[in-house]
């Protein structure tokens, strides 16, 4: 049954009139792309259609990113009171999940007496993603409990939960499990795993895991690039990105990021300068936004803030404001408060409704002593209703994850924490130190 474009005809006059035709009609749209007109033929319908082609609707639907959709269709088999098998309750626990909401995924998790694993690894995934990696780790080892063996997807996302809140020595176990499991080698659980390591100040490991692999590709590569970027070992990255090339791998912008990074925190203007022209005239990537900012926090860091400022205003990227953002840095830092008036004015008019400028621009105020600017941003914050996530930190000690957030006391120890820091202070003092403070509080940069 052909249909004509959506918007030239009227659905309550060319609805199939049995299921048939309809599931036909759903299967000629999705095939064809029109989506939308699926949808609404599928919603226009007063009966059940095939599970199949609720599948296919709803596959659809999670590929194209058309969250709001599936949810249409879920609600079209509500009110039909069509009972959704197990393969369509894992379609909408990836649909639920991958929108970010979790509550409805777990709710149609909870009403499968036996989860597949697909369905567990969408909920684990969902969690990670979404920055509650704690919980997603709990849910992996309940679905350990329940007998499913992990796959690759599964590894990928509790080795990204442990990378997140640092937790080394589950990384450790899961990662055995990993071994024992048989998995094949894979790049992206690989690349996971690797990242796990590095973010748990393990660069050893994290580089037998590389040397072990028997396939790498660029990801694995500028994982191990990154890795040792995030430490500090500028000579490691740059010697890594040579041989990757000479191993006949072409680097993508990820790549790039963390060797123009690694050259600024190394002061190596001239070579920072060399592998950012070297994007585009060897292996044609065009720079991102990102790195320009590298490129600002090269010059800035060498105090060449002029020169900063030229290469931004010139910039393709002018108008980004993490550009900006490093540029306002590097002026705190050297002390510029002419220009540093110049770049937050641009800065904060990028993006006002970011929380973090508030901060970043708050505390470039207070660095020159500018206390009356400092706290015109902070009321102009409070009066938006802009706020801010408080900072959060955690440590592992003898298995045990430790989180603190900003001025909290919830922590068993709190009282010695607190002696401890003041302690630290006053010998921080001593060594000359002077912190950044107003009204006896200190200004924290984000």
């Amino acid at each position: 049954m052909r249909l004509p474009p959506f918007r030239s005809f009227h659905f309550s006059s060319l609805i199939p009139k049995n299921l048939q035709e309809l599931d036909s009609a759903l299967k000629g749209l999705c095939f064809s792309g029109r989506l939308m007109e699926a949808v609404e033929l599928l919603c226009s319908a007063g009966f059940q259609v095939d599970p199949q082609s609720y599948a296919l609707v709803l596959q659809d639907c999670i590929y194209r990113k058309e969250f709001k959709k599936g949810r249409r269709i879920h609600g079209h088999m509500i009110v039909l009171g069509f009972t959704p098998d197990e393969y369509l309750q894992t379609k909408l626990v990836i649909l639920y999940s991958k929108s970010g909401d979790l509550e409805t995924a777990h709710l149609v998790f909870d009403k499968n007496p036996n989860p597949s694993l697909v369905s567990w690894n969408s909920m684990i995934a969902g969690y990670v993603q979404k920055g509650l990696e704690e919980m997603g780790l709990n849910l992996y080892y309940k679905m350990r409990l329940s007998g499913l063996i992990p796959d690759q997807f599964t590894f990928a996302s509790v080795f990204r939960a442990c990378a997140s809140v640092a937790s080394l020595e589950q990384g450790r176990r899961i990662h055995g499990v990993m071994l024992k499991s048989k998995i094949s080698d894979n790049v992206v659980v690989n690349s996971a795993l690797m990242d796990m390591y590095f973010k748990c100040s393990n660069p050893h490991d994290a580089h037998k895991v590389f040397d072990k692999a028997e396939e790498r590709n660029v990801v694995t590569w500028t994982s191990l690039i990154s890795g040792y970027g995030q430490h500090g070992q500028v000579q490691e990255v740059l010697e890594l990105f040579h041989r990757m090339i000479d191993e006949g791998f072409r680097p993508n912008y990820v790549t790039f990021l963390a060797v123009l990074s690694a050259c600024s925190h190394g002061g190596l203007i001239s070579e920072g300068w060399k592998y950012f022209s070297s994007m585009t005239r060897e292996f044609g990537i065009r720079p991102r936004g990102k790195h320009y900012a590298a490129m600002v926090d090269l010059l800035g860091r060498a105090g060449r803030l002029q020169d900063a400022y030229e290469f931004v205003k010139n910039s393709p990227c002018e108008e980004h404001s993490v550009v900006w953002g490093a540029l306002l840095g590097a002026c705190r830092i050297h002390g510029d408060l002419e220009l540093v008036k110049i770049v937050a004015k641009k800065f904060f008019e990028l993006e006002p409704e970011n929380a973090g400028k508030y901060i970043v621009l708050s505390n470039a105020y207070a660095a020159f002593g500018l206390w009356k600017n400092a706290r015109e941003v902070r009321e102009e914050m409070s009066v938006s209703g802009v706020k801010k996530e408080p900072g959060c930190s955690w440590i592992e000690v003898q298995r045990e994850v430790h989180i603190f957030l900003v001025g909290d006391k919830y922590h068993r120890k709190s009282e010695q924490i607190y002696e401890m820091v003041k302690e630290l202070t006053c010998n921080l003092k001593d060594a000359g130190y002077v912190p950044d403070l107003r009204d006896g509080e200190a200004f924290v940069e984000e």
